[in-house]
This record gives structure tokens, sequence and C-alpha cells, in this order.
């Protein structure tokens, strides 16, 4: 009887001492995007698209497009009712088609990485915006969703263009200082297209 009980005893300390270690394990491996210090290299263990090592940049890349993108969206959505120009409209079309995708491509990279997402109110994330470049203030959208017509087309095109410079700039950041391969993609076709949509725009106002 005493040596069934030892025994027993021997086999429920092994079990024990196996489900401590599988938690162990478990533990690890459930909290991605774990990083100590802004420049810290964190590897993450998913497959999907952005879940490789990522730093502190590219978190910060992430929290300040999303809310940079939604207000280009904003004002994108302005000029189906408000611009005169054909052109005007196409591009805003555009940028908004690109940016909104965006916006859903960063979401999930931060949620993977495990860092908060921007919530869709107070979108400066509690005064962050004010660290953005090229966000326009809460009286520089008042006066583009009060404008009609040609004078529309020209606000629309001078305050999208230091919003397009701004995001250049932030862009150019994370092409510099990321870590993660995906978002420095993003980065780098961020500069490539606004400079061309900046270039659209300055041949706009050119002519208007």
């Amino acid at each position: 009887m005493q040596r069934t009980l030892v025994r027993r005893a021997t086999l429920a300390g092994a079990a024990l001492t196996t489900a401590l270690l599988l938690a162990a394990c478990g533990d690890h491996g459930s909290m991605p995007g774990m990083e100590h210090g802004s420049g810290t290299t964190t590897a993450v263990g998913s497959a999907s698209p952005g879940a490789a090592a990522f730093n502190a940049a590219d978190v910060m890349f992430a929290q300040m497009m999303i809310p940079h993108h939604r207000q280009a969206v904003q004002m994108a959505a302005l000029a189906g009712t408000r611009a005169a120009d054909a052109e005007v409209k196409t591009l805003a079309g555009q940028i908004k088609a690109a940016q909104d995708p965006e916006i859903q491509t960063m979401t999930g990279w931060l949620s993977t990485w495990g860092r908060p997402a921007p919530a869709m109110s107070g979108m400066d994330m509690g005064g962050m915006g004010h660290a953005m470049p090229g966000m326009m203030s809460d009286a520089d959208l008042a006066k583009l969703e009060a404008a009609t017509g040609k004078d529309f087309d020209k606000q629309f095109c001078t305050m999208m263009i230091a919003h397009h410079q701004g995001a250049i700039a932030m862009a150019q950041d994370e092409i510099k200082q990321g870590s993660n391969p995906d978002a420095k993609a993003l980065a780098q076709r961020i500069v490539t297209a606004q400079q061309a949509e900046i270039d659209t725009m300055n041949t706009i106002l050119a002519r208007l």
C-alpha cells in the first residue's frame, strides 16, 4: 500500500512538472511583441503579414499613420459633393480608395503586435495628433467643409499637399528607423504614391 502511494505521488509530481513547463512555453508564445526599450526588435511567432520582427518605430508609424490616413479620407469624402473640378473629384476618390485599405492593414498589424490601435473617436490619441506633421486643425476642416466649387478645389489641393507632405515625412522616418519589412514596404509605397499625388495637385492648382 505504501509503495503504491509513493508511486502515485511520483507520477503526480511528474505530471505537474510537465504541465508547468507546457504552461511556461504557452505563455511565452502568447505574448507577441513584448519589447523593452525603444530600440528593441521583437520577434512575433506568426506567419501572417506584418508579423515579422518589429520595433518601437514600426508601432509608432502605424499608430500615427492610421489617424493621419483617417483625416485624409475624411477630407477626400467632402469632394464628392463640394468639388467642381473633375480631376479633383477623381483624385479624392483615389486617395480614399488607397488609404482605407492601408488603415485596415496597419490596424491588423497593431493587433498582431499586441499594441493598441487609435480609437475612431479622438483621432489624435490624447493629443498625439499635434505631433503628426501635416494634420489639419478642426478650424481647417471646418473651413474646407464650408467651401464649394472652385474655392473648395483650391483649399482641398492646398491642404492635401501639406497633409501628404506630413505623411511622407512620417513614412521616411519609418523607412530609416523601422525593422518590420511589411511596414517599411508600406512606408515606401506611401512616399511614392503621395509624392505623385502632390505633383498632380500642384498641376491642378496651377490651372485653377
